[in-house]
């Protein structure tokens, strides 16, 4: 299950060093291409709701199945695309798989661990959740510096076969399954919330804030979304129980996690399209840059799990939340001279510090809720997770995007430049694009670790409150 999580996470990134490529093969803008990552991310945000039906509906091997065949018919979609909306399609069918594999990992784990020892079988859950998108760029950078970004997806199919195989024989079922109707209008209404708000940020960049373009898919999507809250509030037996916001820890842990996640996804947009279109930088060249931390990141996630198990979440994710907040800081200042190892060393310590935090405070989170809400815990957790990074990807593109059309039309009205805008004006615009949105993620980094002082010290598990209470 692990090593299929791994597949369907790397999926989430591989497409990010490969934008510059697209968008010249495909001939599509940077807002368009950013669909490729974001899309997928927002499919499985959308999916992962009815998770918690699912895993109570069906067993263990048939959802795991299942879901990779689904993810492998969308690979080969993707691998045979001509345009851009048949590669789209492939992506969609990705991620409709994929949605589904990591909460019942993760269900899986509760289910067979108890809360004392979650936290380094989480590092290792972790590890193939944040380590596969972490080398994605990299991956792909190789690759597309020797073939066709159609490799990345070829080469992925003999792997998802192999999982498929192995799922086959080896894997066995870990639940009971429960007779359960699915609440259609909740997953009509969550869809609309959801595509709603990615679609209004994803258009800002162009159309402007104040068009109704963009405003009417986001009110759209808040008011879905508010009545998909009072659904689920009211119905006997929700798609997805929301009352596990009841626990606090659950719910700060959460909101924390969001900010992290918009932090980390939107970096592996951000940091390729600074190195190659603003600094000229091969597609193998901007992967090199990202590995060390992503090598550090897979390997520390056991570890932070671990120190979980020892201290609790609080001052681990602190400092964690410190680290990549100051080397976050150096990329709001980025200019056509940057230092290459420079950027090397601060990109890696950006991925230090987020493989400190996000295991421990994931595991917090989840160990507070009790078991009969863990389907639901986990469900919640991972659409918060991948609607973070589909949304906050898109909303700083369009920091990025509005920030470079301004500082253009700045240079352009001091330069009194006519006709073919210089090359140079472009370079300076793009780059302070890049660093407006950079600061924009040390904002939310600084609210992150605002938010991580409020952590409870030590351990809270809720199954285990309610049995002495009943023993007393």
């Amino acid at each position: 299950m692990i090593l299929g999580t791994f597949l369907t996470a790397l999926n989430q990134t591989v497409m990010s060093v490969a934008t510059p490529e697209l968008m010249k093969d495909l001939n599509i803008e940077a807002s368009t291409a950013q669909w490729l990552t974001t899309g997928y991310m927002l499919v499985n945000g959308v999916l992962i709701p009815i998770t918690a039906f699912l895993i109570k509906r069906f067993t263990t091997r048939q959802l795991f199945q299942s879901s990779m065949i689904l993810f492998l018919a969308g690979t080969i979609v993707s691998a045979i695309a001509f345009n851009f909306p048949i590669l789209l399609i492939g992506r969609v069918i990705q991620a409709a798989g994929a949605g589904i594999i990591i909460p019942l990992l993760y269900n899986v784990v509760l289910t067979l661990y108890p809360p004392a020892k979650r936290g380094t079988i989480m590092g290792m859950v972790t590890f193939a959740i944040l380590f596969a998108p972490a080398i994605g760029p990299t991956l792909a950078g190789y690759v597309l510096d020797i073939s066709s970004w159609k490799v990345l997806f070829y080469g992925m199919i003999p792997f998802v076969v192999i999982v498929i195989v192995c799922g086959h024989i080896y894997l066995q079922n870990v639940s009971k399954t429960v007779r359960a109707k699915v609440d259609t209008k909740s997953v009509i209404i969550s869809t609309i919330g959801f595509s709603g708000l990615l679609y209004g940020f994803s258009v800002a960049g162009n159309s402007g804030w104040l068009s109704l373009e963009v405003i009417v898919p986001l009110v759209v999507g808040v008011l879905s979304l508010g009545l998909f809250t009072w659904r689920q509030l009211v119905l006997e037996s929700p798609l997805l129980d929301l009352r596990t916001f009841k626990y606090s820890t659950f719910t700060l842990t959460n909101i924390i996690n969001i900010g992290i996640t918009i932090i980390m996804y939107a970096d592996m947009i951000l940091l390729p399209l600074y190195l190659q279109d603003a600094r000229g930088y091969s597609a193998m060249e901007a992967g090199i840059l990202m590995l060390p931390g992503a090598l550090l990141m897979g390997l520390l996630s056991p570890v932070s799990g671990k120190l979980y198990d020892r201290y609790g979440a609080k001052w681990i994710t602190i400092i964690g939340i410190i680290i990549t907040i100051v080397t976050t800081i150096p990329f709001t200042v980025l200019s056509d001279s940057t230092n290459y190892n420079y950027l090397l060393l601060m990109s890696t310590g950006r991925r230090i510090g987020m493989a400190l935090l996000i295991t421990p405070i994931q595991t917090a989170g989840l160990n507070q809720i009790p078991s009969a809400l863990s389907a639901h815990g986990v469900a919640i957790w991972n659409t918060s997770r991948q609607v973070a990074g589909a949304v906050g990807t898109s909303l700083l593109v369009t920091v990025m995007t509005i920030s470079t059309n301004a500082n253009l039309q700045d240079q352009m009205s001091v330069g009194k430049t006519n006709g073919e805008i210089p090359q140079n004006m472009l370079t300076a615009a793009s780059i302070q694009g890049v660093n407006d949105a950079y600061l924009v993620i040390v904002i939310i980094g600084i609210i992150s670790l605002v938010l991580s002082f409020y952590i409870k010290s030590g351990y809270i598990y809720t199954d285990e409150i309610q049995k002495r209470q009943m023993e007393s």
